[in-house]
């Protein structure tokens, strides 16, 4: 049995659920609490506290980067990766920058958002698998949400930073986009990298006018078919401005 373990509405978690659909694996999902999935993780075997963590075949692998690569080993085709040398060295830069660069900043600006709103939190958990009723969940979930920001470090002057360099990051997508790189007729590990943390950002009302439109922003429309929860204007208004300024060349 193949089982992956899982946050609510975590983009890298959702990464790794849709390269398995991509593959046609079956598996069952299990999803743990925010903050609380740090020890959880631990107790079913796994040596580090991150998700996605998948168990396949006897083995335990951690990461949104490390799992495709198991997958195409066990089942090759459809390929997450191109067989041309130059073109996978293109996709594996684009899937490393999207862990390391833009999944931190949805998962901030996540955060940051859901510390000053979270009365629609409960939408973030209609397709999670946690073992109690949906309600129960809610009820407990906003300590643990001023809680997670806690453990990401999520503040108000790192939330205005990532805000000042999103339209950076979204020229860069676009980039990716137009040189084929990204967005392809098959599917790469990139794609669903960076459109898990794009389909994120667009979950809030604040963020989404800058995505959605552009070449990034149908990148997410299209990998990612649902996209996980809804919150409404929360973030203050002159924190935006960058949002509604043309990018600097």
């Amino acid at each position: 049995m193949t089982t992956l373990f899982c946050v609510p509405a975590s983009h890298p978690s959702l990464a790794a659920a849709l390269m398995l659909d991509y593959k046609g694996i079956e598996y069952r999902r299990i999803d743990f609490a925010p903050a609380v999935h740090k020890v959880a993780l631990r107790l079913v075997g796994f040596r580090g506290g991150t998700v996605p963590a998948l168990r396949v075949d006897g083995r335990r692998i951690q990461g949104s980067r490390a799992i495709p690569r198991v997958l195409d080993e066990l089942r090759p085709d459809p390929p997450l990766f191109p067989r041309d040398a130059d073109r996978r060295a293109a996709v594996e830069g684009a899937e490393e920058w999207g862990d390391e660069i833009l999944q931190p900043v949805a998962r901030r600006l996540a955060w940051a958002t859901l510390k000053r709103d979270h009365s629609t939190l409960g939408t973030f958990l209609e397709d999670a698998h946690l073992g109690i009723p949906r309600a129960v969940a809610e009820r407990s979930s906003p300590p643990l949400v001023l809680l997670a920001a806690r453990l990401n470090d999520v503040r108000d002057d790192s939330a205005r930073a990532d805000l000042a360099a999103l339209p950076r990051h979204l020229e860069r997508v676009d980039g990716w986009v137009d040189e084929g790189v990204l967005g392809g007729s098959e599917r790469n590990a990139a794609d669903f990298q960076i459109a898990t943390s794009l389909g994120l950002l667009m979950s809030f009302d604040d963020l989404r006018p800058a995505i959605e439109g552009r070449p990034a922003g149908r990148l997410a429309e299209d990998v990612v078919t649902r996209l996980p929860g809804h919150v409404g204007p929360a973030l203050p208004a002159d924190w935006l401005v960058p949002l509604r300024q043309p990018t600097a060349v």
